[in-house]
């Protein structure tokens, strides 16, 4: 098979990595990600206005640029790579996706300000008693005139402090259905309770006590969700896969150059053969999991079956992958490794939580070997 990218895509990313390498320095993305708002808006307009990245795999109706899983994945690998807390696959992979299924004017004015970089839109689905289950929903919406009336509670909403709109799962009589809110009109129906995560990233619970929606608010039709909210998952997996690839990748390139520069007993560590044959093991890891996220890619299109088995191997394979990089990483640096001081401390953090993300290490394991037994 081959894993060539190509010229355009390799453009993509170059065009990101420099944009990136000038424009997103650590020390001042983590000052933005533990004060104010948590981000840097100036960054997201950027993607959008300078780079186009935001609609890079979007629909052209939309004025996106029409590509598809590949220039996700580079974009997501990119960012992982410079340990970015902007919520691009919050936004751009998972409500995108949902949108682009449901159809009808307000899916597509939404995507259309997704693309300009002027809506960030978080999906409200995991609930308390739902074990990640995004199907099993309590949260249920009522006909209310000629428009609807939601009540219920969500829990770690993925970006949600940043949001200018929420995607909400609510069970209506003809099962779980989508809904659209615009959070400048959500009053008193909406309490929200904001929090930073161990990642830099933030989130909230949320409940909805009585929230008001018009009747366009329901996104495709009633009841119909479930599956688009199936593909949307296995597309947010695949999308952090290509994520911690970039953060492997660069933890493991850190710690060879930190094992040249550390001195022990009068020779750089990189020397001694224990900690060579550590290095080499990381990167084997890292191969294996440049390899399983191209399975999960390359199969989001593929019908559900195929791709829900790629993107659970994938997702397990480098869910160990990153306990494993990350690990060692901290090991090799010694004490350092936990500090904020250095870079390594970080995208250990990021590639813990990442383990979690849409599913953890455990659940692919298990979904897998069901998969495989149908």
């Amino acid at each position: 098979m081959d894993f060539k990218l190509s010229k355009e895509q390799e453009l993509l990313r170059d065009g990101l990595v420099k944009f990136l390498s000038t424009r997103y320095d650590l020390e001042t993305s983590r000052t933005a990600a533990k004060t104010g708002p948590g981000w840097q808006p100036d960054v997201w307009a950027g993607f959008a206005d300078e780079l186009g990245i935001l609609g890079a795999a979007l629909p052209d109706e939309v004025g996106g640029i029409g590509g598809g899983p590949v220039e996700m994945m580079v974009i997501a690998e990119a960012l992982g790579q410079a340990l970015v807390v902007e919520p691009y696959v919050d936004t751009v992979v998972v409500a995108g996706g949902l949108l682009r299924r449901a159809g009808g004017a307000v899916a597509t004015s939404l995507l259309e300000r997704i693309v300009a970089g002027t809506a960030v839109v978080a999906l409200a689905a995991t609930e308390a008693e739902s074990g990640g289950n995004w199907l099993d929903v309590a949260t249920v919406a009522e006909p209310d005139g000629d428009g609807w009336v939601v009540r219920g509670t969500k829990i770690v909403v993925a970006s949600a402090p940043l949001a200018s709109h929420l995607l909400v799962t609510a069970r209506t009589a003809g099962g779980v259905s989508l809904f659209a809110v615009d959070l400048a009109d959500a009053g008193e129906g909406l309490k929200a309770h904001h929090y930073r995560t161990v990642d830099d990233r933030r989130a909230s619970d949320l409940v909805f006590d009585g929230l008001r929606l018009p009747g366009d608010a329901l996104l495709g039709e009633e009841g119909a969700a479930g599956p688009s909210l199936e593909q949307a998952r296995d597309e947010g997996a695949a999308a952090v896969c290509a994520e911690a690839v970039g953060c492997m990748r660069k933890v493991l390139a850190d710690t060879v150059e930190y094992a040249k520069q550390r001195q022990q007993f009068g020779q750089p560590i990189g020397s001694f053969q224990a900690l060579q044959h550590r290095m080499v093991d990381m990167h084997m890891e890292v191969e294996q999991s440049v390899a399983a996220a191209y399975l999960a890619i390359l199969n989001l299109d593929a019908e559900p079956a195929v791709r829900a088995r790629a993107v659970s191997a994938a997702k397990a394979t480098i869910g160990r992958a990153a306990r494993f990089v990350g690990q060692q990483a901290v090991q090799l640096h010694g004490g350092m490794g936990m500090t904020e001081e250095l870079a390594i401390g970080h995208y250990f953090k990021r590639l813990t939580a990442l383990q979690y993300e849409f599913g953890s290490t455990d659940h692919h394991v298990t979904r897998y070997a069901k998969l495989t037994r149908t």
